[in-house]
């Protein structure tokens, strides 16, 4: 199921972002190959945090490294792992999203789920990023533990993944807005080749909403509300595709991702870690694709984030947390009316 009860994706709302068509799911999932799990702590009070997994079958199958970059726009932030992909340009672990100061906690437990797949090997380099969702969570108490994470991992599935306040999304804020986790999906033809690429976000930035082109700020949608524009904001973004692309490729990729921040009227901000991770899933043998025709996937990486984003507001929940904060959900009938 994706998304909340009662709240939807853009495109149920006729927010359609580009021209190029989506995947089945319109999902990060509609990549071959690629799973995504949730687990998610809310008590209805405090605590509102979480973890989202993104795994690579392959990675899990006895294929050990997939080909990868990562994007620091703004370092301000964890990325744990994310030096060792820059040298080697692959990643040999699945993706982890968490909470700040549970980025640790679930870095170590990444190690005891790849020890268990490979008893063999004497080095590991998980992979793990983090936002801070302390606005909404008491992120002080460090809720994680080994069994969240390992949950994630381990019931990560191909199906279209939840939205919105859940797993990393729980607790998470952006644009002024409730915010969670959101994920899309583009298909197009690069270099005569038919391709997919996917998104998924877990958004947690300032700025003003935009939506298509149009700012719409709380203060205007929500008259007498508050901006909830809590400290440490940050983007984390994983694209993935079945595009055969080598780490410097997949490094163009990943920057045009944080570029697609701005579309939705990011701030950029000091205190905001914007990262992204891209990888490939496709078989080692097949040829490269070269940076000639890689136009049309560039394309579809900023459409593709531009559409997570906001499926990450849109899906989201009206959330009071810790301290008696509140941050409210987008208002749809706003949408109708522009």
């Amino acid at each position: 199921m994706s998304g909340t009860p009662g709240r939807a994706r853009a495109r149920s709302l006729g927010v359609v972002v580009g021209a190029l068509p989506p995947g089945p799911l319109n999902a990060i999932t509609d990549v071959d190959g690629v799973l995504v799990g949730h687990t998610t702590i809310d008590d209805g009070a405090d605590l509102h945090t979480g973890v989202t997994a993104v795994v690579p079958r392959q990675l899990v199958t006895g294929r050990w490294e997939l080909p990868a970059a990562v994007h620091t726009a703004n370092g301000y932030g964890k990325l744990v792992g994310s030096t060792q992909v820059d040298e080697l340009g692959v990643i040999e672990s699945p993706v982890v999203l968490t909470a700040t100061l549970s980025a640790f906690l679930a870095a170590d437990a990444v190690l005891t789920y790849l020890m268990r797949r490979r008893p063999d090997a004497l080095s590991f380099n998980p992979l793990v990023g983090e936002t801070n969702d302390g606005f909404l969570s008491d992120i002080r108490r460090r809720p994680i533990t080994e069994r969240h994470v390992l949950d994630a991992l381990e019931g990560a599935s191909g199906g279209l993944p939840a939205e919105g306040c859940v797993g990393a999304g729980t607790g998470t804020t952006a644009l002024g807005f409730k915010a969670g986790i959101g994920t899309a999906s583009r298909r197009q033809v690069v270099g005569g080749l038919p391709v997919t690429v996917g998104a998924l976000v877990q958004a947690n930035f300032g700025g003003v909403l935009t939506v298509l082109g149009t700012p719409m700020p709380v203060e205007d949608l929500l008259p007498g509300v508050v901006r909830a524009e809590p400290p440490g904001n940050s983007c984390m973004i994983v694209v993935a595709t079945d595009a055969p692309l080598d780490s410097r490729r997949l490094g163009r990729l990943a920057r045009r991702a944080v570029f697609a921040m701005g579309r939705v009227g990011a701030s950029y901000s000091h205190g905001s870690g914007d990262y992204a991770i891209a990888f490939s899933t496709a078989p080692p043998e097949r040829p490269l694709l070269p940076d000639a025709v890689l136009d049309p996937l560039f394309a579809a990486v900023m459409d593709v984030v531009e559409e997570a984003l906001l499926d990450s507001v849109f899906t989201a929940t009206t959330t009071t947390g810790v301290h008696g904060r509140t941050s409210h959900a987008f208002p749809y009938d706003r949408i109708t009316r522009t």
